[in-house]
């Protein structure tokens, strides 16, 4: 059974606190493990990745097989059926349509002083996206990572995805296809990391690593940032609804069972200003569970992490939202917009009765890698920023540098870097000699 919470129980701040704070990560000690990968990729390059392919994905490769051949991916995609092909193509468009949207702005002007300033906006060089095999296994995590780096402009892009055994995920290699991606290796794990990050004989370094993982790929992930970008280290999924009695309590139940069968530590949990309806929902959770495929993960979840939480009133559920601060948040209320514009923390928020969390995971437009346990206090779901960076761009005019440089002097001496003060006293000197005239860029 979930956790059933009320804002009128005397003991609802220490019950709601220790909801906030449960470990829900299943964390083995594995960063010794991932470091001793780590360590080996780096000595001994391809040698090391085969070696540990063939332990850990039972598949045996040489140098020349690491990666996808184009007959290899061709045939591949020629196995998926029409109308997921068209589901995935459509997706894609869609991914693609919204992203162009974030596309950043150069921008440039003069101040009252008359220096020049601004920033440009400029791709990372090669990106490589993590795909998890096995049943984790997602295409639309390969649209949702790789489109939004071709958008940015990134010149190589390529994917690491496990084989298992050998056996391939078409979708998989379709997705990659719509996406751009250059190359896709077989190969999974820390030393798939440890391969992007680092480089082999065979494998060429990238400067920034996406994508999900197991924990290890996310040891991995921690260990090489710095050498590369990452995007996020993410826990498991978690999603939040606000609802109100006006809602069918089978469908608020499914939303909730959509992120719990994702993992057993995933999350899910129901905010309702009625606690009938929050009842109805737990009896409709209980009544799908009988006959879902996945009910043995998402009961795991559902009974360790879930809750249905009653409120007062909305500003209410508002102010608990912000502090748990959701991956994925639903508002079906009867205006979703304006409690969302009270509301602060949210990954990626979703309004209305009509728009199912579902909807953003495959073919919505905004991205579905986001932040979880409670990072949307202070981060953001993935964006064509992530492969992006900005250089700002300064220059001076000797009136400009008349104007501004005593000062950048006066600071460089209360720090007590003297060379600074003299890069810009020298210039001045010159200035003031000339009477001001030197016209020199």
């Amino acid at each position: 059974m979930p956790q059933f919470l009320s804002t009128t129980d005397a003991d609802f701040a220490p019950r709601f606190a220790a909801l906030l704070e449960m470990k829900r990560e299943d964390a083995p000690e594995v960063d010794d493990i991932v470091a001793r990968i780590i360590a080996d990729v780096r000595a001994r390059g391809d040698a090391a990745v085969i070696e540990l392919t063939e332990r850990f994905d039972r598949l045996s490769l040489t140098p020349e097989t690491l990666a996808f051949s184009p007959a290899e991916i061709a045939a591949a995609i020629d196995k998926v059926p029409g109308p997921e092909r068209a589901a995935l193509e459509l997706a894609a468009a869609r991914i693609r349509t919204y992203h162009e949207r974030q596309r950043p702005a150069d921008a440039e002007w003069t101040d009252p002083s008359g220096a020049t300033l601004g920033w440009r906006w400029t791709a990372v060089e090669a990106a490589g996206l993590y795909v998890p095999g096995g049943l984790a296994s997602y295409p639309s995590s390969v649209l949702m990572n790789a489109i939004p780096a071709q958008v940015a402009g990134v010149k190589r892009l390529v994917m690491c995805a496990p084989t298992p055994g050998g056996v391939v995920n078409p979708l998989v290699l379709l997705a990659a296809h719509l996406s751009g991606i250059d190359t896709i290796y077989r190969i999974g794990g820390a030393q798939a990391v440890a391969a992007m990050a680092y480089g082999t004989a065979t494998i060429t370094p990238v400067d920034k690593i996406t994508g999900p993982g197991n924990a290890f790929v996310a040891a991995a992930k921690r260990r090489v940032f710095g050498k590369v970008g990452i995007d996020m280290i993410a826990g498991p999924s978690e999603i939040l609804v606000v609802a109100d009695a006006d809602n069918d309590p089978d469908w608020i139940a499914l939303d909730l069972l959509s992120q719990a069968e994702h993992d057993e530590s995933a999350q899910s949990i129901l905010i309702t200003t009625d606690a009938a309806f929050g009842q109805a929902v737990a009896a409709a959770v209980d009544k799908r569970l009988e006959t879902l495929d996945r009910r043995a993960i998402a009961g795991a979840s559902w009974r360790d992490y879930g809750a249905i939480v009653t409120v007062r009133d909305l500003s209410e559920a508002a102010a608990l939202t912000d502090r748990i601060a959701p991956e994925h948040l639903e508002l079906c209320v009867a205006d979703p917009v304006a409690l969302s514009q009270t509301i602060t923390h949210a990954g990626a928020i979703f309004l209305g009765q009509w728009t199912p969390e579902a909807i953003g995971d495959y073919i919505g437009g905004p991205n579905h890698v986001l932040p979880t346990a409670r990072s949307a206090r202070f981060s953001s779901g993935l964006s064509v920023l992530d492969f992006m960076k900005r250089t700002t761009l300064a220059r001076m005019t000797p009136e400009a540098l008349k104007s501004i440089g005593p000062a950048a002097e006066t600071l460089a001496a209360s720090e007590s870097l003297e060379a600074h003060g003299l890069s810009v006293g020298a210039r001045l000197a010159r200035l003031n000699r000339k009477g001001g005239e030197d016209t020199g860029a």
